[in-house]
């Protein structure tokens, strides 16, 4: 077989299982609820993640302008979405807190934006885990990724995080997080000022 040949075959194979991988998710997600997991088949096993339940929505029932923009945390479907004060839409999975007990619900908005980020836990997140150290500066050990938007709410933040294990999965101690690279994006299309609300 010619090199040409095995090239030819080879790029064959990559998109035909290409096709079939992209084609999967669609079929193994239940987009109605908050138990939705996504399921990848490996010739050994079948793994189980949570991820998001992808469902757009419109700004008009939760804020009555986009005045520097809004966004909103839906922390049963795991997503959050932002409108520009454009009008244009934006939907992110995210993490969410690991439990109720955590979690708060209701209006803020964004008072800081950090690039590189330092973190020191809370009070009872030293409580539960005296393990934790005190401080953790910017850089690839940080819980609080690349880039945090500070809320209204002391000790809350829309952050990002190099753990992705964590997107889609109730995981977090309050926070909400995004990947990286969309922390990024939404970093620079949200403002201080912009208004949030949790659901």
């Amino acid at each position: 077989m010619t090199h040409f040949a095995k090239a030819k075959l080879s790029r064959r194979h990559f998109l035909a299982g290409s096709a079939a991988l992209a084609a999967t998710p669609v079929v193994a997600q239940d987009v109605d609820g908050a138990d939705t997991v996504e399921i990848e088949r490996d010739v050994s096993n079948v793994v189980r993640r949570n991820i998001s339940s992808f469902r757009t929505l419109d700004w008009q029932p939760h804020f009555s302008n986009l005045n520097n923009g809004a966004i909103l945390v839906d922390i049963s479907s795991r997503a959050l979405h932002f409108w520009e004060e454009s009008g244009t839409y934006h939907l992110f999975p995210s993490s969410v807190p690991l439990t109720e007990d955590l979690t708060r619900r209701g209006r803020t908005k964004i008072v800081r934006k950090v690039e590189g980020p330092s973190w020191r836990p809370t009070p009872s997140m030293k409580k539960r885990n005296p393990e934790w150290p005190d401080y953790v500066g910017p850089g690839p050990d940080n819980p609080l990724g690349t880039h945090a938007l500070y809320l209204g709410w002391t000790y809350y933040r829309i952050h990002g995080t190099h753990d992705t294990r964590k997107i889609g999965r109730r995981s977090s101690n309050g926070c909400i997080g995004l990947y990286n690279e969309h922390i990024a994006q939404l970093f620079e299309m949200a403002k201080v000022g912009t208004q949030v609300l949790l659901i």
